[in-house]
């Protein structure tokens, strides 16, 4: 018994020492790096077996899971030293980034480097990279490496976006064949719609690290403002037939971005060519990717004091190895090398250089505190509208920007609406960001009214600021202005003062809103809406805001005034209970202008004809924000639709011509509601019954066009004249439409093409613009012209039916807070 026991023991030993000895990629995997994909479950296992057998030198953190559940993780590398006081050192970092006169010996500090696998699905060499980078830090068996991370702690997460690698890894390994097909026009290089590059629910994350719309970028961004690296790389892969890219950057880079990081760039880009250039391989810098739209994952960092970069490898949809244009085969063993390369270079850069990273961020904060950047000392957000005041709170503390509420002072700004000098109050529950802060320069980029750009070429757009996205009144001083307060007044959430009400009434205006009609008419609650301002009990209710009446409700539904109690305790939103429907101003309860709202049921248009990223705004936005959840149909479908069970179509931006037909307009005139957005409009122009005919530019008689201004040696920029990359405009809306309500006489919306429309001579003309609507960011001249005057929402009766024509995107990005307030009257309102 005594020998079966031992021998028990030694074989458990065994077993254990064989799971957790170190193992290198092809050895865990089963085949070599470089010759499959590897699915996202195979990288998660191989980090954890490799934390379990290199606990000394490395630490893994899984921080989150994805849409579809699959884990998020990064694996934390360094010397064993490094490791046994982590948390020391982490602590120390982030003392480092308040900006105070701290007293951190530098000498004994790691610098961290944090490396971004695969933020865009379909670049799938970087999650294969990121498995070969962590075993060459672990193993030792790169000796220089070795002595590296004795000044530097390295954190690799191996997959920013593990849904969107599997859908792009499970589609290849699914059609490739035992030979792959190095043609392009092989199905292998061509994947199917939505692609992989977006996540679950169709998302560039890579434009969402600021705004942290996504569950991905939220929980990966709570972990980064724990650590707070000192130089992030962005790994990326680019068309197949480009070279590699890497820092420094393009113009614009942003005004605030400090001499020492763009001097870095150039430090890390050197020595990133000294390998290449050993290896003959060809590489470019300086010529696109430049450093301004806050959201990117080398501008966000930069903001936050890190020397910030992307990196881009030729290889979209390249799979295992493809033809390029100049006929030389590129494999994925290439793709992996080259992103390993500059890795390593990037290590060894930020290792030798680790004192100096660290002295330049701890001056950066610093200097923070002192010297605010930019012109402005103070931002005033007023409270005009207390919802999404509230969604701008909780968006500036996800990225740690300080604020405070109301305060005794008057001052005077720039008027983000007037864009003139004006002077100002604060009230209670007006924010206040004062840029005397460690982040002020993220806060400042953020909230600036007026982006400077030096380049018209830019990536994205050239206009984000808060004021404008929130639909709030804002002012930007040059008076350093502190609030008093911590925390917002709230409002009583519910009225319980009678005790049998005629009515209650609720507000309208936001997601939150439309939420708490969602939850009444899911409970079959018959609810009206105001369509004039009226005053009751002393107390003034806009258009808009919702009316139950309790007779109407308790003739069908028992113990209405414990449901909407529970109703308004559940979403967290106040209610006005009134006693009678007799007004002291506007229409008694009785009137036709409080009309009974339509339960929508609504089906999205999705497939090859649909821009992905705007089906997933929309689709996102109406299961996520507002709890709904639409049917989703193919574009062959449209002239199917039953109108008892699809009363609201949306068409997101996409091309829609060959499928409008007979069945679609028979649709509309049964009472459906079609809303087409961007390109969605060109579709319908010239058919029968469509009233919306597009606005050309005016050529004046006699007038000879232009000799082109564009240089050869410039052929591959826009042109600046035509170019609209992102601008915000002001539009004016018509304030006595439903699809006003909560936004007032005007909505500041982005624009991002030249597409205008005639206003209609018999149809709503809803928002209009004209020759002083343009609010900030890029415009080329020729399209200033084309946008002097004209519609860009608008609405026509069909039948018993409506069309709705948003010539903008409403719910860009998803974080375009004052959008959602559009399109949720577009939705709900004003039949």
């Amino acid at each position: 018994m005594k020998r079966l026991l031992t021998f028990c023991l030694v074989s458990l030993s065994t077993v254990f020492f064989v799971q957790a000895q170190l193992k290198s990629p092809d050895d865990f995997l089963g085949y070599q790096l470089g010759s499959h994909f590897s699915p996202h479950h195979k990288v998660a296992d191989y980090f954890r077996q490799t934390a379990t057998a290199s606990a000394k030198n490395m630490k893994l953190i899984e921080y989150g899971k994805t849409n579809e559940g699959r884990p998020l993780m990064v694996a934390i590398v360094s010397s064993p030293e490094n490791i046994s006081k982590l948390e020391q050192i982490r602590s120390n970092n982030l003392v480092l980034a308040t900006g105070t006169n701290n007293t951190i010996d530098l000498n004994n500090q790691p610098a961290m480097l944090w490396l971004s696998y695969n933020v865009h699905g379909n670049e799938a060499n970087s999650t294969e990279t990121a498995m070969k980078m962590l075993y060459t830090l672990v193993s030792g068996s790169n000796k220089p490496a070795a002595e590296w991370l004795k000044n530097t702690i390295v954190i690799i997460d191996p997959c920013l976006n593990p849904d969107g690698r599997d859908r792009y890894v499970n589609y290849f390994n699914s059609v490739v064949g035992k030979i792959p097909n190095s043609d392009p026009s092989s199905r292998e290089h061509i994947e199917p719609w939505p692609g992989g590059r977006p996540n679950h629910y169709y998302f560039d994350l890579n434009r969402d690290w600021a705004w942290q719309t996504q569950i991905e970028s939220q929980q990966r961004l709570a972990l980064y403002n724990q650590w707070m690296p000192q130089v992030h790389v962005d790994f990326h892969e680019q068309g197949y037939n480009e070279p590699y890219y890497f820092a420094p950057a393009a113009e614009p880079v942003h005004q605030n971005i400090t001499p020492w990081q763009k001097s870095f760039q150039v430090v890390v880009g050197k020595n990133n060519a000294k390998y290449f250039d050993a290896e003959g391989w060809q590489y470019f810098t300086k010529e696109r990717f430049d450093l301004l739209y806050p959201s990117y994952g080398d501008t966000y960092p930069l903001y936050n004091g890190a020397i910030g970069m992307t990196y881009e490898q030729g290889g979209i949809r390249a799979g295992l190895s493809v033809v390029t244009n100049d006929g030389d085969t590129l494999t994925l063993k290439d793709r992996i090398a080259h992103h390993f390369t500059t890795g390593m270079s990037t290590l060894e850069v930020t290792s030798l250089n680790h004192q100096k990273l660290l002295e330049e961020y701890k001056k950066y904060f610093q200097q923070e505190l002192a010297n605010s950047p930019g012109v402005y000392k103070s931002y005033i957000i007023k409270a005009t509208n207390l919802s999404r005041l509230k969604k701008l709170a909780e968006l500036l503390t996800k990225n740690k920007v300080e604020f405070a509420f109301g305060g005794d002072k008057n001052g005077r700004g720039y008027d983000y609406d007037t864009q003139k000098e004006e002077n100002f109050s604060i009230a209670r529950n007006d924010l206040i960001v004062n840029m005397q802060q460690p982040r002020a320069v993220l806060a400042n980029v953020l909230l600036e009214p007026q982006t400077f750009v030096t380049d018209s070429n830019t990536y994205d757009i050239t206009a984000w600021a808060l004021p404008y996205v929130y639909g709030l009144k804002g002012y930007a001083s040059r008076e350093s202005i502190k609030g008093k307060f911590p925390a917002l007044e709230e409002p009583k959430i519910v009225d319980t003062e009678v005790d049998k009400p005629l009515a209650w009434l609720f507000s309208w205006g936001t997601s939150e809103d439309v939420r708490v009609l969602t939850a009444l008419q899911k409970e079959n609650v018959k609810v009206r809406q105001a369509d004039q301002p009226f005053s009751v009990n002393g107390k003034d209710y806009p258009a808009g805001t919702l009316i139950v009446l309790r007779a109407e409700n308790e003739k069908t539904i028992k113990g209405m005034k414990d449901k909407i109690a529970f109703i308004a305790k559940m979403l967290d939103k106040p209610i006005q209970a009134v006693s009678s429907g007799f007004v002291e101003k506007g229409k008694d309860f009785g009137s036709n202008v409080y009309p009974l709202l339509k339960q929508p049921k609504i089906a999205i248009v999705s497939g090859m004809e649909v821009s992905s990223l705007a089906f997933g705004e929309a689709w996102f936005f109406l299961e996520r924000d507002l709890n709904l959840s639409p049917i989703i149909i193919n574009a062959r479908d449209l002239n199917n639709l039953d109108i008892n069970k699809v009363n609201t179509l949306i068409l997101p931006d996409g091309s829609y011509s060959a499928f409008i037909g007979d069945g679609l307009t028979a649709w509309l005139n049964k009472g459906g509601r079609l809303i087409l957005m961007e390109d969605a409009i060109e579709g319908v122009l010239d058919k029968k019954g469509f009233d919306i005919k597009k606005k050309e530019a005016v050529v004046k008689k006699d007038e000879k066009p232009e000799a082109s201004k564009l240089l050869f040696k410039n052929k591959d920029r826009d042109d600046f004249e035509t170019t609209i990359p992102g601008a915000i405009y002001k539009i004016n809306l018509d304030s006595s439409h439903p699809f006003s309500y909560g936004l007032g006489k005007t909505y500041y919306s982005l624009k991002t093409d030249r597409k205008i429309y005639e206003p209609f001579v018999k149809g709503w003309n809803v928002g209009l613009i004209n020759e002083k609507s343009l609010m900030a960011g890029v415009v080329g001249k020729k399209a200033k012209e084309e946008l002097k005057a004209g519609l860009l929402i608008g609405v026509q009766d069909f039948g018993r039916g409506q069309v709705v024509y948003l010539a903008n995107d409403p719910l860009f990005r998803n974080f375009w807070e004052s959008g959602k307030t559009l399109f949720s009257n577009i939705i709900f309102c004003g039949y």
